[in-house]
């Protein structure tokens, strides 16, 4: 049995680390922090989660009194620069770290200190940390003792460029991401246009100028290009809770490339991507609560524009699913163990 403790458990992806581990037949949470809900039991700060035995008796504890370093695996569900203060410690006592913030996402220290504005706290330990999308990285999660584990857009964005750029048929200068998230991307914040009267009946861009889940998405693909990349990136805002649309548009180098194909062969025995039949159109409703990325890829006219779909549940396949399927690979287990759920509809 996997002894598991959580930092950070009362947003978004701490609530969904909980329904997920409720579960999982080789883990159990012994420890969840909230200094804010220090003493409170989990069952009564999430109803859902009420009548699953000892998870819901489990109370919410300070950090300091937690006993974390008494468990096998910590996940991080926290802000930006919360793991990096305290990884050593637990790394020093033989725990292994899953983050699902981002401070063990990018390797270079100044990039970090650009995009999030923060000295990196620990540069030893992310030199060995590892970006943790298993369908690009699954032998190095195995043998890691710290997973920065991928943001949300970043993981429908590299999944659904993977093949074109790994086949070497598209021009990798002139790359497009359009993307659309449920507002629970945002966090579990009080925040002015994240307000139902706000968000609700509209639909906008932000950050044009530059997202913070860029420099992953480039360094990803970068990783498996014979030369640099370059990707425009647009996110938007749409009015639902879970969810998000990633729709990518690559200029072909090789117009003989059979696209259906490519994805299918790429893809195949990955049990979180779902290639799509040719002229699928993948709903964000259908991967609701799951662990799945559903992929489809057209090429209009039959002309040289590749145009690739991908959907995902942003808390579980880009987040806490995703967390869950690194840990399932850093302890042996096969990856789907406790993620098989299929979605929810309606």
């Amino acid at each position: 049995m996997i002894n598991v403790g959580i930092v950070g458990g009362t947003g978004y992806t701490g609530i969904e680390l909980l329904r997920l581990l409720a579960m999982h037949p080789e883990a159990r949470v012994q420890a969840i922090t909230s200094r804010s809900e220090a003493g409170v039991p989990v069952g009564t700060m999430f109803p859902s989660l009420r009548g699953l035995g000892l998870l819901s008796e489990l109370q919410f504890s300070d950090p300091a009194g937690a006993g974390l370093s008494r468990c096998d695996v910590v996940f991080f569900a926290t802000p930006h620069g919360v793991a990096m203060g305290e990884a050593r410690e637990l790394v020093g006592a033989g725990v292994k770290i899953i983050d699902l913030a981002a401070d063990f996402r990018l390797k270079d220290t100044a990039e970090f200190e650009r995009w999030y504005k923060m000295p990196h706290a620990c540069p030893d330990l992310l030199a060995e940390s590892v970006y943790g999308l298993p369908e690009m990285y699954r032998d190095a999660i195995r043998k890691a003792r710290i997973v920065g584990n991928p943001g949300c857009y970043p993981t429908a964005i590299l999944l659904g460029f993977l093949p074109l750029i790994e086949a070497g048929v598209v021009d990798v200068e002139h790359l497009i991401a359009d993307a659309k998230s449920g507002v629970s991307g945002a966090g579990r914040k009080a925040e002015l246009g994240l307000l139902f009267s706000e968000a609700s009946d509209n639909f906008k861009a932000y950050n044009v100028g530059g997202h913070r889940h860029h420099p992953e998405v480039v360094h990803g693909l970068n990783g498996r290009s014979k030369s640099p990349v370059t990707v425009v990136f647009t996110p938007h805002l749409v009015p639902m809770v879970r969810g998000i649309l990633a729709t990518l548009y690559a200029r072909l180098t090789d117009r003989s490339v059979d696209l259906q194909a490519l994805y299918e062969k790429r893809y195949a025995g990955e049990p979180f991507v779902d290639v799509m039949p040719a002229g699928s159109h993948p709903e964000t409703r259908s991967v609701r609560a799951s662990n799945v990325c559903r992929i489809a890829v057209h090429r209009p006219q039959n002309g040289d524009l590749a145009v690739v779909l991908a959907v995902e549940d942003n808390l579980v396949k880009g987040a806490a699913g995703q967390a869950i399927q690194n840990m399932n690979l850093m302890f042996g287990l096969p990856e789907t163990t406790g993620l098989t759920a299929p979605p929810v509809v309606p």
